[in-house]
């Protein structure tokens, strides 16, 4: 959900999203939720953190509760890391309509802390 609001905040931006143990899919309710905010990632698909260890990135931001402490150490040219920590509503229990509130929850806040970090960037650079 981070990368599908990060690309459409700016689509001069460049961004990559992968997971320590990624799933074999996006989860669709991921896909459901984001689709009701306008934003299409049913095209997105998992990819491992490993294949990016060695690029070279201007940050490398963390999102989930317990990824601060699962993701590897990046050995490329990195600007800055950051640790955004969410709860990770792939985990959520419950009735339908409550795991889709956790992605509705989960999701906002992810929109709202991106958009209040790009904001801090851009008046860095100003």
């Amino acid at each position: 959900m981070a990368e599908g609001f990060l690309k459409s905040f700016d689509n001069n931006l460049e961004v990559f999203s992968a997971g320590t143990k990624p799933a074999e899919k996006v989860n669709p309710i991921a896909v459901q939720v984001m689709k009701e905010v306008g934003i299409d990632i049913s095209k997105n698909y998992p990819k491992v953190v490993d294949q990016f260890l060695n690029e070279s990135f201007d940050y490398v931001i963390t999102v989930c509760d317990n990824a601060k402490e699962a993701c590897p150490v990046f050995i490329g040219k990195v600007g800055r890391q950051l640790h955004i920590g969410f709860e990770d509503p792939a985990d959520a229990t419950g009735t339908e309509e409550e795991i889709l509130s956790v992605f509705r929850k989960v999701r906002d806040e992810i929109k709202r802390e991106f958009e209040k970090l790009l904001t801090q960037i851009n008046l860095k650079r100003v």
